[in-house]
């Protein structure tokens, strides 16, 4: 039970590969500080690389990260220039990219794109 709520994380990204460690990093220190599970650390600094990543590979920068605690758990937006909504591709195994959205579903609890006036934001729900 927390006794007061968690201030929530932000920073603004450039749009180089270098950004999901950052990102990462954020994560793993908020997480710390807001006392979650290694557990749900693990999931969150996973999906929080897939969608910095994809950011960096479909949209300019800069990039903007929150990371915020919740009643249920942990939310992670990602937010971008690009108003094109991420997908889901079939999984080619020959490939070693495109299995992004599909860990990002599989470790959120929900996820989704709202668009906003520059782009959009792509969230992802951890629970606790």
């Amino acid at each position: 039970m927390r006794n007061e709520p968690a201030a929530p994380v932000a920073m603004t990204l450039p749009a180089t590969a270098g950004s999901s460690a950052r990102a990462r990093e954020a994560v793993a220190e908020a997480a710390s500080a807001w006392g979650l599970s290694e557990d749900v650390a693990d999931d969150a600094a996973l999906v929080v690389t897939e969608l910095v990543s994809n950011a960096v590979d479909h949209a300019e920068g800069p990039i903007g990260l929150t990371v915020s605690r919740t009643d249920a758990g942990l939310r992670i937006e990602v937010t971008d220039t690009s108003s094109t909504p991420p997908q889901q591709r079939p999984i080619q195994v020959d490939s070693a990219r495109g299995r992004g959205l599909i860990i990002v579903a599989a470790l959120s609890s929900d996820w989704g794109t709202d668009h906003n006036d520059n782009g959009k934001v792509v969230w992802a729900e951890l629970p606790d």
